[in-house]
């Protein structure tokens, strides 16, 4: 029951009361949440290598900041109120963004057209299996997605526990198989997988990164 109750109150965050959002996640992240995001571009492709595509773009964050490190970008979000804020908040900045409506197991875009993905702080829809089909096909060989799962703070403490409880109660922390058994989820997919942890001021983010792996080139023997 209280993890309907949670799972009901994060579902108003994300729709509903979606204005609320960039206030609660800076304050149960004590301000890391923004170097949290930052975190995915430091394992992204330059920006001369193609479009980057995010998923679950959230109030917008990230569209600012790839456009300001000089990416070509387009973002989806599945929330209309969440698409809106979005909109309104590169606007302010003087920034007009490429926003789309839509679910990550059904992209809107053709084959091997997009040079990596990000996705920060996901719901359990990353995990899906048409999810992952559907990241396959749309990028180059090579393209990365860089998802950042979750952050943690230095230290102990009783705030540290509670957005741990966070994560787990709005599916954000789906435990992950480790080793082999990550590249045996992934691999599933012909994705190639990764788990770094970056550690920035005071805290840590949790990453994934998957690869599309390049096309097998066949050698031929020269005839005689």
């Amino acid at each position: 029951m209280l993890n309907r109750l949670w799972r009901f109150g994060f579902h108003l965050l994300y729709n509903q009361c979606a204005f609320t959002y960039d206030h609660v996640s800076r304050a149960v992240s004590l301000g890391h949440w923004r170097a949290w995001q930052r975190s995915a571009m430091r394992f992204l492709p330059p920006p001369d290598a193609g479009l980057v595509l995010e998923l679950a773009h959230g109030t917008g964050d990230m569209q600012i900041d790839l456009h300001y490190a000089g990416y070509h970008s387009l973002a989806l979000d599945l929330s209309p109120n969440m698409n809106k804020l979005a909109q309104k908040k590169l606007r302010r900045v003087g920034l007009r963004g490429n926003f789309l409506r839509g679910h990550a197991t059904r992209l809107p875009l053709p084959a091997e057209k997009v040079a990596a993905v990000v996705c920060t702080f996901p719901t359990a829809f990353i995990f899906h299996h048409q999810t992952l089909d559907e990241l396959q096909r749309i990028l180059q060989p090579g393209a990365p997605v860089c998802i950042v799962l979750a952050g943690e703070l230095d230290g102990r403490g009783p705030l540290r526990s509670l957005i741990r409880c966070l994560y787990w109660l709005t599916g954000q922390a789906r435990q992950l198989p480790v080793g082999s058994d990550l590249r045996s989820y992934f691999g599933e997919a012909g994705l190639m997988a990764e788990a770094p942890v970056v550690q920035l001021a005071g805290s840590s983010a949790q990453l994934i990164i998957l690869t599309k792996p390049h096309k097998p080139t066949l050698d031929f023997a020269p005839q005689s």
